[in-house]
């Protein structure tokens, strides 16, 4: 099949043609027509697949006719994250090409008013994130009763976001009376219940079973024997190291492991950066730039990275945590093998990943390949263990415990002194006359009780108890 068959005019073929694109995906395939045919749409397909040109070509060939007004924008494409929305705003420039469509992009992370005046002068298409398209409305710069079309794309992933209150808002806000697009790559409960409220009899595609990976991808696993992050990290470089490695995306759980694995690398001469979402807007979209450019080798990311980046030439994808959902992993070696090509994936394990691990293997149901490794050393001690060596020490001792370095001759000479200042402290007598007669006369209950009465607080003991220190018979020449 070919896109002159799916009923899209030559102004939108030759874009298409112009993109290097010859025959369309499964998915386009099964979603264009319908779309182009005005029904509402569940799109149902794995990462990579193309979902992206299923909505932007029939929405481009269907807004061609019209005119937008201002603040009213005629279609609305809502996407969780902001790399996510700016790819989808790249795709409408590339294949709008020769169109008169206004297009605007309302992400977070930069400012509001040259936002505003795009609105003002009137948007054919709104691509935006729930978070920024509900700012501009509640700031009454934005009106929805003009939406024709609506579309969501990666709905699963707005689930994990916590999106979803934002998506039955959004769609309470369109016109009744409009078509819908609706994707995602996987369909729990909630999303279909999503489907089942705001859809209307929608045309099902649906090209590959949920959660399944690509068979472009050729899938490896890192077994390591530690939890230990250098074990981690030396297995990551050496599998960065080998032959065929052109480039490649390293996916970390945390944002503060995504900050210590770049710069991890880049002691080690790799060309990586990190991206995630504690990074101001203009960076991250420089990062992604320099990335696409090959300027960038690697690039070390979040989750929120797993969603939207659409580079046809990503070689490899390195998990450097196993994830903690299970979908998460199929979204992440899908950032790789996209466009027919071919790709790659290494997923690094530790002896804590294994429940994580069986919950992925279960998902993709199938086995996943031990990757051997040369020069890789996985000892279980090293020099992360350290501080923690220190900590345990220190907690040991402060329970009276005793250590084996305690029998150093550096840690040795530390009772002498301890001794020595006792010896000295010993001269000091009104301290020491005073309780001696309270110990004589109590048993040896009263005075195992002694120290937790000195030790309480807000409490005065009595006055006998204790010694008042003052002045003497010397009196500072201030008070004189």
């Amino acid at each position: 099949m070919t896109f002159a068959e799916l009923g899209l005019s030559s102004k939108l073929l030759e874009a298409i043609e112009t993109a290097g694109y010859t025959e369309p995906t499964p998915i386009q395939a099964g979603a264009i027509p319908p779309a182009l045919a005005g029904k509402d749409v569940l799109g149902i397909a794995q990462t990579g697949t193309g979902k992206t040109a299923s909505f932007t070509l029939p929405l481009i060939e269907r807004l061609s006719r019209g005119r937008a007004k201002a603040r009213m924008p005629r279609s609305l494409i809502i996407a969780p994250t902001r790399e996510l929305a700016a790819q989808v705003a790249e795709n409408f420039e590339t294949y709008s090409k020769g169109q008169k469509l206004s297009m605007a992009l309302l992400i977070g992370g930069v400012a509001f008013k040259p936002q505003e005046e795009i609105l003002n002068k009137g948007a054919d298409v709104l691509i935006a994130t729930p978070g920024r398209l509900l700012d501009h409305f509640e700031r009454g710069k934005l009106l929805m009763s003009g939406v024709q079309f609506l579309v969501v794309d990666e709905a699963d992933r707005m689930l994990d976001m916590g999106f979803i209150p934002d998506l039955e808002r959004i769609f309470k806000m369109v016109p009744p009376r409009r078509q819908v697009l609706f994707f995602s790559a996987t369909m729990p409960k909630e999303i279909q219940s999503l489907v089942d409220r705001f859809l209307n009899d929608p045309e099902r595609v649906e090209v590959a079973r949920p959660a399944t990976t690509s068979a472009n991808i050729q899938q490896y696993l890192v077994k390591l024997g530690s939890n230990v992050a250098k074990d981690k990290r030396a297995a990551l470089r050496a599998a960065m190291n080998r032959d065929g490695v052109k480039n490649g995306i390293i996916f970390a759980n945390r944002k503060r492991d995504v900050d210590i694995v770049a710069r991890s690398l880049q002691r080690h001469g790799f060309s990586a950066s990190p991206i995630h979402g504690d990074l101001d807007q203009s960076s991250r979209m420089q990062t992604l730039a320099d990335f696409k450019s090959g300027e960038l080798r690697f690039l070390v990311a979040s989750d929120v990275a797993a969603r939207g980046l659409d580079i046809p030439n990503v070689s490899h994808v390195f998990n450097y945590d196993v994830p903690h959902h299970a979908d998460d992993y199929v979204h992440r070696i899908g950032r790789t093998g996209r466009a027919g090509n071919t790709g790659e994936s290494v997923t690094i394990s530790t002896p804590a990943d294994s429940k994580s691990l069986a919950a992925v293997l279960k998902l993709i149901q199938q086995d996943v390949p031990e990757l051997a490794l040369d020069g890789l050393e996985t000892s279980p001690a090293s020099d992360e263990d350290k501080p923690k060596s220190r900590r345990s020490s220190s907690r040991s001792k402060s329970r009276g415990e005793k250590s084996e370095k305690s029998e150093t001759p550096a840690k040795a000479e530390a009772p002498a002194k301890i001794e020595a200042v006792k010896t000295e402290a010993k001269p000091v007598e009104p301290r020491a006359e005073t309780p001696a007669p309270r110990k004589s006369a109590d048993n040896s209950e009263s005075s195992s009780r002694a120290p937790r009465k000195d030790k309480s607080r807000g409490r005065r003991s009595d006055p006998q108890d204790r010694p008042v220190v003052g002045f003497g018979d010397h009196v500072p020449d201030f008070m004189s």
